[in-house]
């Protein structure tokens, strides 16, 4: 077993799948993310007429038959439909796992789960009635579905969990994961974040927070990250999962790797629901836990791929962080929200993809949307066009409602 400086089992990344409002492969999310291209647009899944805000970024010509069959998919929430088949990709692209299943993991992140089966439930409940509800209601609504559903699946009976810290479940899921390797309860762990928002109460719920954009004239450039104008988040929909093994084990099945997972973070802002704390304390706290966690300095940091929701107070708070961390020249920043929208729960783990694909390309995407920063914020965002940057460290952050924080750090393949 290959172990790093301080003698813990070493990790890597072999298997990615997305299912993605800029893509549903990871050839056409990352020609996107490049391309800069955003992709808000009015609502399609249902009438949005009435709602405060009537746009968002929808996982266009999603089948969850071909993964699930007819039957099946019925059966699930379209966010359990979404997290399975990027899982299912994120499988088939690793190769052959093998493996004692005994050993095999799944962690799945989420911040809301099964809320369109929620809210259709409750209406079939106010006009038809008690009997009329689905017997299978419990278990498409539940969070935990798409932990276990892939479960069962692939029939891997290891530790089998499901994280629900909000806006940063997904990377939580991906850094959990790394932890029940590094702790010898897993041998091999899928890990991610989905979530299917993008319902008449949700946006009725965020519109009346005024956490969305209100830029309905034009919304593909109303997700803004760090720009002088940016007036909320774009509410999106999609998935995302990893597959972490053992360095050892992954070389001796010659298996392609993409990148090392080398450092994880978590803490709480203990401050608030909703609002980060003053001067983003916790958030500069998380990085610094990830970069010690990875035995890193804070000049060996190539990019932050920053959580950047394109929130007024949000993109501030992360931006003083970031000078917290790493100083008065902080490395380059980018946020693929301007692409993507606000992912929630599965935001931190398509955002943990992006790093690790902008690792081994060399190539950062750029902050679609953003034009000029505003007064509250000092950083060196890379926008306009990709920027080749040489292959190094990448840290990637989550700050979700509730206070919680995550950060993961990615190095190349070794």
């Amino acid at each position: 077993m290959k172990s790093d400086a301080r003698g813990r089992t070493r990790i890597v990344v072999t298997g990615l799948g997305v299912k993605t409002p800029a893509g549903s492969d990871l050839e056409s999310f990352w020609a996107a993310l490049v391309a800069g291209r955003g992709t808000a647009a009015r609502i399609e899944r249902f009438d949005p007429e009435g709602l405060p805000v009537q746009f968002g970024c929808e996982v266009s010509g999603f089948d969850p038959v071909p993964y699930l069959g007819p039957k099946e998919s019925r059966r699930l929430d379209r966010a359990t439909q979404l997290g399975f088949a990027a899982a299912a990709d994120a499988l088939a692209d690793a190769g052959d796992i093998g493996g004692d299943p005994a050993r095999c993991s799944v962690l799945s992140g989420t911040g809301i789960g099964g809320l369109s089966t929620m809210e259709d439930g409750i209406e079939t409940y106010m006009s038809r009635g008690p009997s009329r509800i689905s017997p299978f209601f419990i278990p498409m609504m539940m969070p935990n579905a798409t932990a276990g559903v892939i479960s069962m699946h692939y029939g891997w009976t290891g530790p089998n969990l499901c994280i629900t810290t909000a806006c940063a479940a997904g990377s939580n899921a991906i850094g959990e994961a790394a932890r029940l390797i590094r702790e010898g309860s897993a041998d091999v762990v899928v890990a991610g974040g989905t979530e299917a928002p993008i319902t008449p109460v949700s946006l009725a719920a965020f519109g009346r927070m005024g956490a969305l954009s209100t830029n309905s004239e034009d919304p593909a450039r109303a997700s803004r990250p760090f720009d002088a104008d940016r007036d909320g988040f774009v509410i999106g929909e999609g998935a995302a999962y990893l597959v972490l093994e053992r360095l050892d084990r992954a070389q001796a099945r010659n298996a392609r790797i993409y990148a090392e997972f080398s450092g994880y973070g978590r803490n709480a802002d203990a401050y608030h629901i909703t609002a980060p704390s003053p001067g983003g304390a916790g958030a500069a706290a998380c990085m610094q836990l990830a970069l010690d966690d990875a035995g890193l300095a804070p000049g060996d940091i190539s990019h932050v791929n920053a959580h950047g929701t394109s929130t007024p107070l949000n993109d501030a708070a992360e931006a003083e962080a970031v000078h917290k961390v790493f100083g008065n020249e902080p490395p380059p920043v980018m946020s693929v929200k301007g692409v993507t929208g606000h992912l929630v729960g599965a935001a931190g783990a398509t955002e943990a993809v992006a790093a690790i694909l902008a690792i081994r390309s060399g190539i950062v995407p750029p902050t679609a949307n953003f034009e000029r920063l505003g007064d509250d914020i000092a950083l060196d965002i890379i926008a306009g066009e990709a920027r080749e940057i040489s292959p190094g460290p990448v840290i990637s952050n989550s700050f979700g409602f509730g206070g919680h924080n995550s950060s993961l750090v990615f190095t190349p393949a070794p």
